[in-house]
């Protein structure tokens, strides 16, 4: 990560995340046998969906800072300062619920805390405070050309094209509105010419 392009407050939420990292491999639980034997396990070898989310929380905020790094523009609902103020509180939310909802790990063993868990929710505090620092200091973000370009425009849909809608009324109120008229007498009917009968030949070598 190219640290030349954060800022001091932007640094402390990177540290805050890679602490959370760090605490998986902490001591947060401890199994009681019968018998009176105790286990301390790490969280990382207890990984549940509370395990997965808090790292998956350290990875968004590490891309972030990182993407930052880079200059690469793009804007956050709310800006940089609440994402990282959220991601820090919803940690700590995680952390408590894991407090009172533990891992099962098999029948007859009581799971109890362990000190790393505590040390993990500092980690989330911190991380919710460089949020709220972040916030604060309004560190301009870098230009996203798709959004601060005036010139660029939203590609349009191609329309189809369709035909204009026909009103089949038109043609019947045009004929009812425009009657024919006529001017003058009317001509004289055709007269019927009545058809010539043929007259039939004369008959040839008639002796009588």
């Amino acid at each position: 990560m190219n640290v030349k392009g954060l800022s001091n407050v932007q640094m402390r939420a990177g540290m805050a995340a890679l602490a959370l990292v760090a605490c998986m491999l902490l001591p947060w639980y401890q199994e009681n046998r019968a018998g009176g034997e105790e286990t301390n396990r790490i969280a990382i070898s207890v990984l549940s969906w509370v395990e997965a989310a808090v790292l998956l929380v350290a990875a968004a905020v590490l891309y972030l800072l990182y993407a930052r790094s880079q200059r690469r523009g793009f804007h956050l609902p709310g800006g940089d300062g609440w994402a990282v103020t959220i991601a820090g509180a919803w940690t700590l939310f995680l952390l408590i619920f894991r407090l009172f909802d533990r891992p099962d790990v098999g029948e007859g063993i009581s799971v109890g805390v362990q000190w790393g868990l505590f040390v993990t929710m500092v980690a989330a505090v911190a991380l919710a405070l460089a949020g709220q620092a972040m916030r604060a200091e309004r560190r301009p973000e870098p230009p996203n050309p798709a959004a601060d370009d005036p010139t660029w425009e939203m590609p349009t849909r191609r329309t189809s094209l369709r035909r204009a809608p026909v009103d089949s009324q038109a043609l019947t109120q045009v004929l009812h509105d425009e009657k024919p008229t006529w001017e003058g007498e009317p001509p004289p009917a055709p007269r019927r010419v009545k058809p010539a009968v043929p007259k039939p030949p004369p008959d040839e070598g008639k002796l009588f």
